[in-house]
């Protein structure tokens, strides 16, 4: 098995157990945002894209205030200049 094979498979496993965890997240009541909405489980494979404008999402875990504990999850563009 080539290394290019390899590195693909790691990093699909990788995306995989991130998108598990952020299901785990969710069941515990927790938005997911994406752009500002929280999509169906089955376009948050977008996070991961790399646009051609050079843009990517980056996660930000927000807290309560008042308690410490995590409110919700928001990816939003970040643009990689």
């Amino acid at each position: 098995m080539s290394e290019k094979t390899v590195g693909k498979r790691n990093e699909s496993t990788q995306k995989e157990q991130y998108l598990r965890g952020l299901k785990r997240y969710r069941k515990q009541g927790i938005p997911i945002l994406i752009d500002g909405e929280e999509l169906p489980e089955e376009d948050w494979g977008k996070i991961f894209e790399v646009r051609e404008d050079n843009f990517f999402y980056m996660a930000d875990f927000v807290p309560n205030e008042k308690t410490g504990k995590l409110q919700e999850i928001r990816f939003d563009q970040v643009y990689n200049h």
